[in-house]
């Protein structure tokens, strides 16, 4: 199975992709200036920031032929040069690094680079669940390459995703309800929906593209022996005995199996993971578990990544960038109907 690419990438992005050296294994633009969110407007979805991801075999050579096609896009960092540039790419935060507030084309862009081989072990593994998580939500994939593995970790992050949500909902739920979800994963525990970030941010996301999920999903969900999906009606009704509970933990990236490890087994007595999950499939709070052990993940990537930026888009842009965050978050806050108060 491949995954879904929303076709219709456009004469824009081929234009933007083309400013940018070719040898990339994998590109997807993503966020409010691609996809229409709720609350927002055609005309300020056409003033949004374009976000794009590239995953390249080589990072070293990839940021080479950068600086001398695009020197301007770095901050100050372009003087340590290309390998030191790669090191901080790959050794720090969540093995991303972004160039942000670039003008490309009459539109602003931020993009990330990635080496193809963090990209599969974030898929595969949720070590950061950066990408991965960006991955969960419906993308415009411009660039896919035939690296057979980077194909079977896009798929096995998107079951990932479902077996996830599936631990954290009830017996019986709607489409929606697992959709949202999803889509929550990558929020759960970062500092940004804090401050930075509009609170309603997920359900704006999945509310005007439900049928955008309904693509990404819709094979796995038929697939999957641990649930029954009735599409035409848009609900699903999952195995929430100790049994189900245990084959859909023991099926999580190993990462999260890790830190649900590390929640619930008292120090010193190592015990085996399979052991402990067992325990954890028959606790009335296993979904509450599992959603600690991914705000854990995201908690701790969230925090390196955002310091981390400061560095690579240079203190003017990230006090520029901020604030943008926070007049959407405020525009989010205002949009709120104000809940009634009981006479």
């Amino acid at each position: 199975m491949t995954l879904p690419a929303l076709q219709n990438t456009g004469v824009l992005y081929r234009r933007i992709l083309s400013q940018f050296p070719q040898d990339i294994s994998l590109a997807f633009a993503y966020g409010s200036g691609v996809f229409k969110q709720h609350g927002t407007s055609q005309g300020q979805m056409g003033r949004n920031m374009l976000d794009f991801v590239f995953a390249v075999d080589d990072p070293v050579t990839w940021h080479t032929m950068n600086l001398l096609q695009n020197r301007k896009h770095y901050s100050i960092l372009k003087l340590l040069g290309p390998t030191k540039i790669s090191s901080i790419q790959n050794d720090h935060g969540a093995a991303v690094y972004y160039n942000t507030l670039v003008p490309v084309d009459g539109r602003v862009i931020k993009y990330g680079v990635i080496s193809t081989e963090s990209l599969i072990d974030d898929l595969m593994h949720w070590k950061t669940m950066y990408i991965a998580g960006r991955l969960h939500k419906p993308v415009k994939m411009l660039v896919q390459g035939e690296n057979g593995k980077l194909r079977a970790a896009l798929v096995g992050n998107l079951k990932s995703a479902v077996t996830a949500s599936f631990l954290m909902l009830p017996e019986s739920f709607t489409e929606e309800d697992l959709f949202l979800q999803i889509a929550g994963l990558s929020y759960a525990g970062d500092f940004r929906m804090v401050i930075g970030e509009d609170k309603s941010k997920v359900a704006n996301i999945v509310k005007d593209n439900i049928q955008h999920f309904r693509i990404l999903y819709s094979n796995i969900l038929q697939d999957c022996p641990q649930v029954v999906y009735k599409p035409q009606q848009g609900k699903l009704e999952v195995d929430k005995s100790p049994e189900g509970q245990f084959v859909q933990l023991m099926a999580l990236p190993r990462t999260l199996q890790q830190r649900i490890t590390r929640l619930v087994d008292p120090p010193g007595k190592n015990r085996d993971v399979e052991e402990i999950l067992l325990q954890v499939a028959q606790d009335p709070d296993c979904g509450a578990v599992v959603q600690q052990g991914i705000s854990s993940i995201v908690k701790s990537s969230s925090i390196t990544q955002s310091l981390k930026g400061i560095a690579t888009a240079g203190l003017w842009k990230t006090v520029s960038y901020s604030s943008k965050k926070l007049i959407k978050m405020w525009r989010g806050w205002r949009r709120k109907p104000s809940v009634p108060q009981p006479s």
